[in-house]
């Protein structure tokens, strides 16, 4: 290195001082002096023009020139060799255990990734599910708060229904009243019928067991069912097997006299 440096330094010296005599010359020619040169040392300076113009600082190594360090092509050889010649010392009992080994790990491996995959599609199918059962009630019981509140316009109707004198349409003296009655009917068929087009169902349970799924126990009647429903206070209503609004019942009282029987 120390050598390359010294080499480096007079070139760069002889190029200073080939700059320098090339200046001097201008300035005589110029000047109209002429500048005598002895043939030697024309000679000398075009050698050395000539070697200074073709040297480089750098002189990387040509593709013909050998290299010092070995190539990445000739490292994998010298190893997959060594393992080859390493393999034929070994004896062949120790081959085929090494090979068992290898099968043997592989099979595991390919266990566990068979029982993920397994498992992934398992979770997968489980979501699907789940995510169609969400969809499916959200289209059945999207319209559950809308149906509680539609039920007290249906409960209104009925009540002024009720409130109509019986005696009153019987006699049929009043046409007003008896038509306003039947536009009441008509109005409570005609929506019980939307009701039911839309999953909505009533739930009359007079003379029917009490279930405490459908129906609203209020108070207790004397009778001869015990356990089954004896007045209905408000109707209760159903939306796709789903109970939104139980029914308000009276039950029949079991007494000492009278036994238990569910049985309607």
């Amino acid at each position: 290195m120390a050598a390359m440096r010294s080499s480096l330094n007079l070139v760069r010296c002889f190029r200073t001082l080939h700059s320098q005599v090339r200046v001097y010359e201008r300035l005589f020619r110029v000047a109209g002096v002429p500048l005598p040169v002895p043939p030697p040392l024309a000679e000398c300076n075009g050698k050395l023009r000539r070697w200074c113009s073709g040297f480089k600082e750098e002189n990387p190594k040509t593709k013909d020139e050998p290299s010092d360090e070995p190539d990445v092509s000739d490292k994998k050889l010298n190893v997959q060799g060594k393992k080859d010649a390493a393999d034929k010392e070994k004896s062949p009992e120790v081959i085929l255990q090494e090979k068992d080994e290898q099968i043997a790990s592989l099979d595991q491996r390919s266990k566990e990734l068979k029982d993920k995959y397994l498992r992934a599609v398992a979770e997968t199918e489980n979501m699907r599910k789940r995510m169609t059962k969400q969809v499916e009630d959200a289209r059945l019981f999207g319209i559950q708060r809308f149906s509680k509140d539609i039920l007290e316009v249906a409960d209104i109707l009925e009540k002024a229904m009720e409130s109509v004198p019986k005696t009153e349409l019987e006699s049929k003296k009043n046409p007003s009243l008896e038509s306003l009655f039947q536009g009441l009917q008509m109005t409570d068929t005609q929506l019980q019928k939307v009701f039911e087009k839309n999953g909505l169902k009533k739930i009359n349970p007079v003379g029917k067991v009490f279930d405490p799924n459908f129906h609203d126990a209020l108070f207790e009647v004397p009778g001869n069912k015990p356990g089954t429903v004896a007045v209905v206070s408000s109707f209760g209503y159903v939306l796709q097997g789903r109970t939104i609004r139980p029914a308000k019942v009276g039950v029949v009282k079991a007494t000492e006299t009278t036994p238990l029987d569910h049985k309607s």
